[in-house]
Order: C-alpha cells, then sequence, then structure tokens
C-alpha cells in the first residue's frame, strides 16, 4: 500500500497539484487523501470505499487506475492471508454480536409485525367509529326535521 501511496504523491507533486486542489477537485477530504498517500489503511473502515477514493484519485492524476486497483487487490490479499484464522473467527463473532440486537426475531415471510398490525388495526376501527357518530348524528338530525315538519303541518291543519 506504500508503493500505491508513494505513487500518487509522487505523481501528483510532479503535476504540480497540492492536496488541498485535488481535494477541492475530487471532492474527498484532504485527510483522505494524505492517508491514501501515507498508505494508512487502517483509517478507513471501508474497504471498497476507500478503492473508490484510489481509483478516482489514480484517474484523476492521470494514472491507469484499473492498473492502480490491481495493485492494491494484490496488496489486500497479501495482507489479508497473513491474519491467522482464529482472529478472522473471533473477529466476525464480535462484529454479529454488535449487529444482532436483542430484539423479538421475526420470519421474513410475515409481511409486518404483530405491533404494526395492531395499529392498522386501531386506525381502521376508530375510522369506523367516527363513521359511525356521524350516521347517528345525521339520522339523529333527519328524525328532528321530519318531526318539525309534521308538526308544523299539524298546527297549519288545526288552525283552519
Amino acid at each position: 500500500m506504500n508503493e500505491i501511496g508513494c505513487l500518487l504523491r509522487t505523481t501528483r507533486e510532479e503535476t504540480g497539484v497540492s492536496i488541498e486542489e485535488a481535494s477541492n477537485d475530487l471532492e474527498i477530504k484532504t485527510l483522505i487523501l494524505e492517508n491514501i498517500e501515507d498508505g494508512n489503511i487502517g483509517c478507513f473502515k471501508d474497504i471498497f470505499v476507500l478503492k473508490n477514493y484510489i481509483y478516482d484519485y489514480a484517474k484523476y492524476l492521470g494514472l491507469e487506475p484499473d492498473k492502480i486497483i490491481d495493485e492494491f487487490n494484490e496488496y489486500l490479499f497479501e495482507y489479508t492471508s497473513k491474519i491467522p484464522l482464529e482472529d478472522i473467527e473471533k473477529a466476525m463473532k464480535e462484529q454479529q454480536k454488535e449487529e444482532i440486537p436483542d430484539e423479538k426475531i421475526v420470519s421474513p415471510y410475515t409481511s409486518s409485525t404483530k405491533s404494526e398490525s395492531n395499529k392498522i388495526l386501531i386506525l381502521l376501527l376508530g375510522a369506523l367509529a367516527v363513521l359511525v357518530i356521524l350516521v347517528i348524528f345525521w339520522s339523529i338530525k333527519q328524525i328532528a326535521a321530519e318531526n318539525m315538519t309534521t308538526n308544523m303541518v299539524s298546527y297549519v291543519d288545526s288552525s283552519r
């Protein structure tokens, strides 16, 4: 990785581009470009993001980005092949513990959890209750209007 970083740095310096200028042009933080040039692979959490940075940086400097990425992949293979299997398994177990919260496991075939179903049911029942109340008020209003009409007609008939 140091060779790739050194190549990127010397190419940048030979072309007369400052690291700040490259940072602005690529919209990559200066610190990231400095870490790439210094070969600090441990500063990056996601290796694929690092590859994209290296690819874009190499392309920006007029180098062959595919060739640089091939060299980076070879470095990664060599670097990771030296890590003991036990360390990899331990890291995987720790990562799984961090990723899996203590939540109830739901089948992937279930469309929603019970709490979501309950919320929908409560919402539907509430809407139905409002509709029933509106129908009752409308009915009472109609009955009252009908009684008033009947009373007025009876009053008019009796006054003759």
